[in-house]
């Protein structure tokens, strides 16, 4: 799981890992989050909602990565399989950043599939910077997690 953290720049609040889900930069300013290939979730927007069902609270927070500094109404878009593998809009939100950067959206715990970890896929776009496609990975059973998402400037 570390490494799958490394990789996607995500800090899950339920592993130790050394960066906190802060909006504090790190030593060399805020790293961007690595982006992941997109998976076969669905296509489209999702509904804007902050809640899905129960069983899974992730919080996160976006940040630029010029300065660190949080990005308000950033569109979060959030979609996870159901127990059979399948993407629905029934398992999909949109939630917009607070003026903190700040979300929060709730959902059953993401199911295993297809020889797939849990996993969330998490597409987030903000005014003056580049669309991010990235996936949450919580520890297995956690009710809780949470994400820190740092986007890079839009190209002039």
């Amino acid at each position: 799981m570390t490494r799958i953290v490394a990789l996607l720049g995500i800090v899950l609040a339920a592993f130790a890992v050394s960066a906190p889900a802060s909006a504090s930069p790190d030593a060399d300013g805020c790293t961007p989050t690595l982006p992941d290939a997109a998976g076969p979730f669905g296509r489209g927007s999702p509904p804007v909602r902050s809640s899905i069902g129960v069983g899974h609270v992730l919080t996160g927070v976006v940040l630029s990565s010029t300065d660190c500094r949080p990005l308000a109404r950033a569109r979060v878009e959030l979609w996870q399989a159901n127990r059979n593998g399948r993407y629905t809009r029934a398992g999909s939100a949109t939630v917009f950043t607070d003026r903190a950067g700040r979300f929060r959206v709730q959902g059953p715990y993401p199911p295993a599939y297809e020889g797939r970890e849990a996993h969330i896929h998490i597409r987030v776009n903000a005014n003056g910077h580049e669309p991010l496609l990235t996936r949450y990975v919580p520890a297995r059973g956690a009710s809780r997690g949470t994400v820190r998402l740092v986007l890079e400037p839009a190209a002039l």
